[in-house]
C-alpha cells in the first residue's frame, strides 16, 4: 500500500479514534514515512502513534523526526521512557538527541545507560558541531586483519546487527589501527581460509575527527562509498559517517548555503520550530545593513538631480536598467558561489572566468540593449534612446563581474563565498548602475553633472 493510501487510511482513523486500526496502519508504515505523517501533529499526538510501536521500531522512527520535534518530545517524556529510547537508538542518533537535552537533566539519563553505551555516548557528543566526530558513529564491524574469512563471518554474525553497515569491514593491525578494508561481497567469493590480509585493499580513504562534515559528504560522493572511517591522530579507528548521514549533511549545508543567498542566518532546529524572536533575529541585520547600503543609490540620484530635472523620461527607465544589473550579478555570483561549493571552481581560477565572464555578459548587455532600445524610441526619442541601450551594457557588464569577483575575494578573507548574497550583489550593482546612468545621460546629453 502506498504512503499515501496508508496517510490518508491512518488520518481516518485517528478521526474515528480506532485504535485497532491505528495500529494497524502504523505497523504497515515506514519509519521515515511515520516521521513524516507526525512530523506536524502536537506533541501528544505524536507520542501517542509512536507508542504503537515496538520500542526498537518506536526508535528508529523517533531518529527520522527533526531536531526541534524531538526535542519538544524529549521534554515531555519521563526520564525512564526517554532513556529506554536512548537505549535502542543508533549510536550517532542517541548523541544527537544527548546534545539537544538541558544540561540538568543528562545526567539522570547517563545513569540509565549500560556502561559501554554511557562510555560511548560522552565520547560522541564530545566532538565539535560541524566535524566529522559530530555525525559519525561507532556501530561499525571491525576484526583483525589476520583472521581467515571463516572467522571474520562468525565476528560479523557476532557484532552484525547492532551495526549501522556489514557490507564493509574494516581490518585493524595487533594495535588496533586500521589498515584496511574489505567488502563482504569479497569475503563471501572468497576461500574460506583466506586471511583478509591477502584481501583487503590498503589504499584508503579515511578523514579525522575534526574535518569538517561538509568535507566528509564530498569525499563520500566523490569516491562512491558506502561509508567513511573515522581516525584520531593514533591513526585507530573510532568511528563511521555512512552515506545516509552524508546525505543528511549535504542537505544541511545546501539549506545553510541557500539561506545566506537570501541573507538569512542558520536557523538552529529548523523553520518549523523556529520562534518569532529567532526568525526576526536571523533576518534583520542583513536587512538593515543593506538599507545603508542602498543609500548610495540614494545619493547617486541627488547627485544627478539637475539632469533627471531636465529629462525626467530618464526616471521612466531606471528601475528597468538598475534591476537588469542586479539580476545578472545575482546570477554570476550563483553560478560562483555553487561551483565553489562543489570544486568545480577554484581561487586560482578567477583570472580565466574573469575573461570569460566579460564576453558573456557583454553579450548579454548587447542583446538586453537591443530590446530596450525599441522602447527607449518609442517612449522618449533617440538620444534617450542612446543613453539607455549603453547604459544596459555597461550595467550589465559591471554587475555581472560584481556577481562574479565577490565570490572570491570573501574567500581569500576567509569568509564563505555563500554570503556574495543576492541582497548583497544586487545592492552593490544597484548603486554602481545608478552612477552609470546618470553618468552618460549627463556626458552624452551635455548636461552639468553637479547639482
Amino acid at each position: 500500500m502506498s504512503y499515501a493510501i496508508l496517510a490518508a487510511s491512518l488520518r481516518s482513523a485517528m478521526q474515528r479514534a480506532d485504535d485497532d486500526a491505528i495500529r494497524h496502519l502504523i505497523a504497515e508504515m515506514q519509519p521515515a514515512d511515520l516521521a513524516d505523517f507526525v512530523q506536524h501533529e502536537q506533541t501528544d499526538t505524536v507520542l501517542a502513534l509512536l507508542d504503537h510501536l515496538p520500542l526498537d521500531k518506536r526508535a528508529t522512527a523517533f531518529g527520522y523526526l527533526d531536531e526541534g520535534t524531538q526535542a519538544e518530545i524529549a521534554a515531555d517524556l519521563s526520564d525512564e521512557r526517554l532513556g529506554e529510547l536512548l537505549t535502542h537508538m543508533s549510536a550517532d542518533e542517541r548523541a544527537d538527541l544527548f546534545k539537544l537535552l538541558d544540561e540538568p537533566r543528562r545526567p539522570g539519563l547517563l545513569r540509565r545507560l549500560a556502561k559501554e553505551e554511557r562510555e560511548d555516548l560522552r565520547k560522541l557528543a564530545s566532538y565539535a558541531e560541524g566535524t566529522a566526530g559530530a555525525v559519525m558513529t561507532s556501530d561499525y564491524v571491525a576484526v583483525p586483519a589476520h583472521y581467515e574469512v571463516t572467522e571474520a563471518l562468525q565476528a560479523i554474525r557476532a557484532t552484525g546487527p547492532n551495526a549501522e553497515t556489514i557490507y564493509q569491514v574494516y581490518c585493524l593491525d595487533d594495535d588496533g589501527r586500521l589498515v584496511g578494508t574489505v567488502s563482504l561481497r569479497e569475503m563471501i567469493l572468497a576461500y574460506p581460509s583466506s586471511r583478509l590480509a591477502e584481501l583487503m585493499t590498503e589504499e584508503l580513504v579515511s578523514v579525522s575527527v575534526d574535518t569538517p562534515q561538509e568535507e566528509v559528504a564530498k569525499l563520500i560522493a566523490r569516491y562512491d562509498l558506502l561509508a567513511l572511517p573515522v581516525i584520531n591522530g593514533g591513526e585507530r579507528l573510532v568511528g563511521i559517517v555512512t552515506y545516509d548521514d552524508a546525505m543528511d549533511v549535504a542537505e544541511e549545508e545546501a539549506t545553510e548555503d541557500m539561506h545566506k543567498g537570501v541573507s538569512v542566518g542558520k536557523l538552529e532546529g529548523g523553520l518549523r520550530s523556529a520562534s518569532l524572536f529567532e526568525l526576526y533575529r536571523k533576518r534583520i541585520v542583513w536587512l538593515v545593513l543593506l538599507v545603508f547600503a542602498n543609500i548610495f543609490s540614494g545619493a547617486g540620484i541627488a547627485y544627478f538631480e539637475e539632469t533627471i530635472e531636465a529629462y525626467i523620461a530618464l526616471v521612466f527607465f531606471l528601475p528597468l536598467l538598475v534591476d537588469s544589473g542586479g539580476n545578472a550579478g545575482s546570477q554570476a555570483a550563483t553560478l560562483m558561489v555553487r561551483g565553489m561549493a562543489t570544486g568545480d571552481v577554484r581561487s586560482r581560477d578567477w583570472a580565466k572566468l574573469l575573461g570569460r565572464e566579460v564576453f558573456v555578459a557583454a553579450g548579454l548587455g548587447l542583446t538586453m540593449a537591443l530590446a530596450v532600445s525599441v522602447v527607449g524610441v518609442f517612449r522618449a526619442g533617440t538620444e534617450i534612446a542612446t543613453v539607455v541601450a549603453l547604459s544596459m551594457v555597461l550595467i550589465v557588464i559591471v554587475g555581472s563581474l560584481i556577481g562574479m569577483i565577490l565570490p572570491f575575494i570573501l574567500n581569500r578573507l576567509g569568509w564563505d563565498p555563500a554570503t556574495a548574497s543576492a541582497p548583497l550583489v544586487t545592492s552593490i550593482a544597484d548603486a554602481s548602475g545608478v552612477l552609470i546612468y546618470f553618468a552618460l545621460a549627463t556626458a552624452i546629453l551635455g548636461l552639468p553633472g553637479a547639482g
